[in-house]
């Protein structure tokens, strides 16, 4: 039995299901599954990581699809308006999302209820569901294995979660990108793939979610959906976008700490300076889609609203006022003395034990670069930041 046929019959044993619902997922996983075996290197644990993740990511798909059938209301769930926070990984996305997740009116999706979402999560026990401490002891094992790793990027079962997860059962996610060497994958997926198939998903994923346990309005963040903007606005043609912006050199330094951070835990044979150069590369297309989107007038008006990192590292709370302004919402009293107080408990990015890498460690040509980014950095009105 090859790998593939043994990891899916892991899926179908420990379900007891057999339906996916439609076959989008089989390309992908397909083509990751080669990658992983051509590029990765992978070590014991690695293999684990990545064997564990693709059996989990297939179950999670057969018992969505078991819940959907056997709760067919689900499918008459409305998903209107979602509030969508895209941006280049470390331009402050993750902070906004926090902070902006406090609004009680607005619903993140939390960690917990991603990786484990089926049965459907009820508001009776929304805070103390046993998934939640399942959740929790994953993460505290990624601490023990990567120590300084959660206060570099912080995980929490209750911690609102990005949902570049929600993708990974249709195998079409950056995340496998940023988890493991896999350049043919990461090829096929920003140039290649058609992403509607996994925008369906991704609206399958939150009418299960918000089935038993209603959302007024679903906040969702993932620097991901910056390059399938057309596709993501095909499936919520009513979504509003915020857009962060910062120097995308100073971007390609601090996510290559973070995935060299994962890398190092999954191989062992690892050079930053590989990673760099895809990263490098991917933030650039990523930049010049987002740019096309505004050629095209892709959005309608109002529809995006755009923050720069300086502005709001100087001032989070006043940034978001002008956000809510913007987008027609009010920041309460109330929304906004829970936002503070998150702040407080949440002062900033620490590296931890984590390796910090310069620019300068990334081998990366800073002139080529700068001229590739510079139409974007224009148009946005980006500044140009001290590199180190």
């Amino acid at each position: 039995m090859n790998t593939r046929d043994r990891l899916v019959e892991a899926a179908l044993t420990a379900t007891g299901l057999d339906d996916f619902g439609s076959d989008s997922w089989q390309e992908g996983l397909d083509l990751l599954l080669l990658s992983l075996d051509a590029t990765a290197d992978l070590n014991d644990i690695g293999v684990s990581v990545a064997e564990g993740g693709v059996v989990t990511d297939l179950s999670n798909r057969l018992l969505i699809e078991g819940w959907r059938r056997d709760h067919p209301e689900v499918a008459t769930q409305r998903v209107d308006r979602p509030i969508i926070i895209v941006g280049q990984p470390r331009t402050g996305t993750t902070i906004l999302f926090d902070l902006m997740a406090q609004d009680p009116t607005n619903r993140a999706p939390l960690s917990w209820e991603i990786e484990r979402p089926v049965p459907a999560p009820r508001t009776a026990t929304y805070g103390t569901d046993p998934r939640i401490a399942e959740a929790q002891a994953g993460f505290d094992l990624v601490e023990s294995i990567i120590p300084g790793f959660t206060s570099f990027h912080e995980l929490g079962a209750q911690l609102a979660q990005e949902d570049v997860r929600i993708f990974t059962s249709d195998f079409r996610s950056m995340q496998f990108s940023l988890q493991f060497e896999v350049p043919e994958y990461n090829r096929w997926l920003l140039h290649e793939a058609d992403m509607a198939p996994a925008y369906r998903w991704h609206r399958r994923f939150l009418q299960h979610l918000q089935s038993e346990h209603h959302a007024d309005r679903w906040l969702l963040k993932s620097p991901a959906h910056l390059w399938s903007l057309p596709s993501l606005l095909a499936e919520y043609p009513d979504a509003i976008v915020i857009q962060n912006h910062r120097d995308p050199l100073k971007v390609i330094a601090s996510i290559s700490a973070l995935g060299a951070s994962l890398r190092e835990m999954t191989t062992d044979n690892f050079d930053v300076r590989t990673l760099a150069a895809q990263y490098g590369d991917d933030i650039m297309v990523g930049l010049d889609r987002a740019l096309q989107a505004r050629a095209d007038g892709l959005f309608a008006p109002g529809q995006v609203v755009d923050v720069r990192y300086q502005d709001f590292r100087h001032d989070p709370i006043a940034t978001i006022a002008g956000i809510y302004d913007q987008i027609g919402l009010e920041l309460t009293v109330d929304t906004e003395a829970r936002m503070r107080s998150f702040l407080a408990a949440h002062p900033g990015d620490q590296a931890g034990s984590l390796k910090r890498y310069s620019f300068a460690d990334t081998g990366l040509d800073e002139d080529e670069l700068r001229e590739r980014a510079r139409p974007y950095q224009e148009f946005f009105g980006v500044e140009t930041e001290q590199l180190s």
